[in-house]
């Protein structure tokens, strides 16, 4: 097996995307421990360095903007100067494979996306978007070595089980609504579920992050004129995102959307109950018993980024029954 002492890679996309990632960092510390690796990533996912001890250094480059040539050229510049030996880039752009001939980095892995990237990379890997999203990143590494997948895992350290506890975090990112892309049940549905585990005797814990405030306030608002003493209010009170990857690990039984906290669920390894509408939960969710994907099967869905890139006016994938949540618990 060829040895690198200095690994760049480069994932672009949510917090979500780099944790689904993680499978190739794992692998790659796994076969060179002694190795410098440096994650390029967007800005808007940098919290995702403090989830892991595997990386040794990082930076930002945030091609979605409006100064993304700007940005490219950043990150040309950093894979210039930076004497890597490898390189390893998840995305699909074919421009990448250009930008990435140029640096003179020795060995380039990418996505086989058109002729060009193949005569340029030194590894063009097939494309195969019809699985687990850990396992389509992982094709990456199998030109290099020959090392079992695993699952993205978080460290959090220690965590004690809260007994009897079902955490829910019922938001999404808010860069998703503003794109028009609904992944989720409404807060009157949320708070349905909530009255009804309580009333079962399940500890009930409520989280979010601070794009999830509208929501936190209306489950809030239909929950005061209840008084349950196993309901514990936890919005506002992780600090940061290990904070919440060590309560997911604390908890239970996780209940949660399509979104970047159910894919701590599963880097965590807790009880996994996610709820999809219009997104694919066979390439979101690994098959597992200990994660189990909530649907409303209506004909038309998954159709969010594989018919369209907003979700459609009637939603009935999110038409979901509660009791069909409870029976999972």
């Amino acid at each position: 097996m060829k040895q690198f002492k200095n690994i760049l890679l480069i994932n672009f996309g949510g917090i979500g995307d780099e944790i689904l990632f993680m499978p190739v960092i794992q692998s790659l510390r796994k076969a060179y421990p002694n190795s410098k690796i440096t994650l390029c990533l967007e800005g808007r996912s940098k919290s995702f360095v403090n989830l892991t001890d595997l990386l040794n250094d990082y930076f930002c480059v945030d091609i979605k903007t409006k100064n993304k040539y700007i940005q490219m050229l950043k990150l040309y510049f950093k894979a210039l100067t930076g004497r890597y030996d490898l390189v390893i880039s998840a995305g699909a752009n074919p421009l990448i494979s250009i930008l990435l001939f140029f640096t003179g980095i020795e060995t380039k892995i990418g996505y086989k996306t058109s002729g060009l990237s193949e005569k340029l990379l030194t590894f063009a890997v097939d494309l195969n978007k019809n699985q687990y999203a850990s396992n389509m990143y992982y094709d990456l590494v199998k030109p290099i070595f020959d090392i079992p997948f695993e699952l993205p895992c978080i460290n959090t350290g220690e965590c004690v089980k809260l007994p009897d506890s079902v955490l829910v975090h019922p938001g999404v990112s808010k860069i998703s609504l503003d794109k028009g892309i609904i992944k989720t049940i409404n807060a009157e549905k949320w708070s349905e579920l909530i009255k009804k585990l309580l009333l079962k005797g399940k500890n009930v814990y409520l989280a979010g992050g601070p794009d999830d405030s509208a929501v936190i306030d209306e489950i809030r608002k239909n929950l005061s004129n209840t008084n349950f003493d196993n309901f514990y209010d936890m919005f506002g009170k992780t600090k940061n995102i290990l904070d919440l990857a060590k309560l997911i690990k604390s908890a239970e039984i996780f209940i949660c959307s399509d979104s970047a906290p159910m894919h701590i669920g599963v880097a965590v390894n807790t009880k996994t109950i996610a709820i999809f509408g219009p997104t694919d939960e066979k390439k979101l969710l690994p098959k597992s018993n200990n994660f189990i994907p909530i649907t409303n099967n209506c004909d038309c869905r998954p159709c969010l980024w594989e018919k369209r890139n907003t979700s459609c006016e009637n939603l009935d994938c999110l038409n979901i029954n509660i009791e069909k949540i409870m029976e999972n618990i």
